[in-house]
């Protein structure tokens, strides 16, 4: 295991790869990277965009290549780089050509295929056999094992990545459209690599539901250790995660989580906006993970990390419920002890959860996860009617929780359980901060509530904050989700304009999903569990989806929105706003 404990951050130790001018994985830091957003034929803008990625603190840059002239014009791309002073390696991202992933080979230092659609395709006709199955798997080992050779010959670097969004109908017949079947459609890439003594390798498997990548990428590192494969260095990102608030938190909760375990020597936070927007957030998510390595939990009771298993997926643990409105069941509630806190569940004071809006008061003991008070315990196993408050107080929140929920484990309490923390820092920071902290132990499976003090921000930011971690665990839905693309040269609309639009016509529609997609690459896949998308399919046409089913195609982009509010009508999924 490479950390002896999940409460202590020990970064998993990975190989070192060389992608031209950078370095990544082994003891290289967390490096953080973007993607550009405008066309890859538009030589100049594609600069000047690098150019801020660059200026911002990124030391990896990507662009989409769908055909082969646009992969060929990276090496203009990279010629006008160069003249400027700017060596950063650049990547050719690939979709379904395999035609375009070899000139890019050799214009820039970094390829990405897709291993969901480089050599499998869509039109393949009834159930996969096993002869068609292993027919496939031998194409895959001929065409992509000439890349393979090619980029070992150039001294290229790969990456393997795997999207949830586009498993090939191969892989998801046989594994499912799971984190197994992401990490099949990996295994089954990365061995012809191997055949073929190619290392330089980087692998990432990603998601717009947080669940689905946080488990697809710690089975994936499972996987590895078991099979003896070389540690590959790892790229995370949440795919669609959105944009503002929303797309930080969602990014903060997935990418956060992983980097907590650590896991993750590259990361790129996906975001709808432009995309040096993203590189600082890349940065504060990253040091305020990797500072845990100063830090060590004094206790003598650390747990191991069989006795954790944050590799389970069966679901959340069991607690039993208090009162009908904490515990079990019921979703996690959000906790203030602010008086003017709006949309909270309960309100906290002198030891005891009011609940807002019921004659309901709850007692609770407060429950430090290091400093542990074995009769403060005792007292709440023998309390069914009580709440237990769980603190973390030290930097390494992650931990701490952890060894908390592992001390209840074994003194077999199952009282509900709040996470509780106070934070004193700017709301940019503290929604990333309380994201990435309860996001990691929401996704673990445990929590039934959260208490994530900041008295630096307003009553109303703080519980919408806690709110959002919620929704983003994919836990509670609060408010509209929008699972939108951050955009690339791909993209057949003004992605920013569009977005607002949309949000403007639908964010009263609570408990909503609504996709938002430039283009249909990744789109309907990963906007898979979405109750409605709206996807650009060619240059000013959209696409309306209702759940996975294209319902219209081809409508005026400036016709688009309305059709959309008219299609969630006719499906009586629209409400009007309160205000009208």
């Amino acid at each position: 295991m490479y950390s002896p404990c999940p409460c202590k951050y020990v970064r998993r130790p990975s190989a070192e790869v060389r992608i031209g001018t950078a370095y990544v994985g082994g003891k290289h830091p967390i490096a953080i990277q973007s993607m550009a957003s405008v066309s890859t034929m538009d030589t100049n803008a594609c600069i000047e965009q690098a150019q801020r990625i660059i200026d911002a603190g990124a030391s990896i840059v990507r662009y989409t290549a769908q055909g082969v002239k646009e992969a060929n014009n990276l090496g203009y791309i990279r010629v006008g780089l160069n003249k400027g002073g700017y060596t950063q390696p650049l990547v050719a991202d690939i979709h379904f050509n395999p035609k375009a992933a070899d000139t890019a080979l050799e214009r820039v230092e970094k390829v990405r295929i897709n291993p969901g659609n480089y050599v499998d395709t869509k039109g393949h006709k009834g159930e996969w056999t096993d002869e068609d199955f292993d027919k496939t798997h031998r194409l895959v080992e001929e065409r992509f094992g000439a890349f393979v050779e090619r980029a070992k010959a150039l001294r290229r670097a790969v990456r393997i990545g795997v999207n949830h969004g586009s498993l090939s109908e191969r892989m998801v017949q046989r594994y499912g459209d799971t984190p197994e079947g992401m990490v099949e459609s990996c295994l089954e890439y990365l061995d012809v690599c191997i055949a073929h003594r190619f290392y330089n390798i980087v692998i990432s498997m990603k998601s717009s539901n947080t669940m689905v990548m946080t488990q697809a990428v710690r089975l994936l590192d499972k996987r590895l250790r078991e099979g003896c494969y070389p540690a590959f260095p790892l790229h995370l990102g949440v795919t669609e995660a959105g944009e503002g608030e929303d797309g930080r938190i969602k990014s903060a909760v997935g990418i956060g989580s992983l980097l907590a375990d650590g896991l993750g020597d590259t990361i790129r936070v996906s975001l709808s906006e432009d995309p040096e927007c993203e590189v600082p957030v890349g940065f504060a998510l990253r040091d305020y993970i990797v500072q845990r390595a100063e830090v060590l939990i004094e206790a003598d009771d650390l747990p191991d990390w069989q006795e954790y298993d944050s590799y389970r997926i069966e679901g959340r643990r069991q607690t039993f419920c208090v009162r009908n409105v904490i515990g079990g069941s019921v979703a996690p509630c959000v906790i203030s002890g602010r008086e003017d806190a709006e949309l909270a569940d309960f309100l906290y004071s002198d030891g005891k959860l009011h609940a807002v809006g019921k004659a309901i008061t709850i007692d609770t003991v407060e429950l430090d996860a290091v400093a542990w008070d074995e009769d403060l315990a005792g007292k709440a196993r023998n309390n069914p009617e009580t709440v237990i408050m769980l603190w973390s107080h030290g930097v390494n929140t992650v931990g701490e929780w952890r060894l908390g929920y592992v001390r209840l484990m074994r003194r077999g309490i199952k009282n509900p359980v709040v996470l509780c923390r106070d934070y004193r820092t700017d709301i940019e920071r503290y929604r990333l901060f309380a994201a990435a902290d309860a996001g990691s132990i929401l996704l673990d499976g445990w929590a039934n509530g959260l208490m994530l003090r900041n008295s630096d921000v307003s009553a109303k930011d703080e519980v919408a904050t806690q709110l959002a971690v919620l929704q983003a665990s994919r836990l509670r839905m609060s408010k509209t989700e929008y699972i939108s693309c951050p955009g690339c040269g791909r993209t057949l609309y003004d992605l920013q304009s569009t977005i607002a639009q949309i949000k403007a016509a639908t964010s009263h529609l609570k408990g909503l999903k609504i996709g938002i997609m430039g283009c249909i690459v990744n789109g309907p896949g990963e906007m898979a569990d979405a109750d409605y998308g709206y996807v650009g399919g060619s240059p000013g046409k959209i696409d309306l989806y209702k759940q996975q089913e294209c319902v219209r195609k081809g409508i005026p982009q400036e016709e688009a929105v309305e059709e959309l509010i008219a299609l969630i009508k006719s499906n009586n999924d629209w409400q009007e706003p309160e205000n009208k």
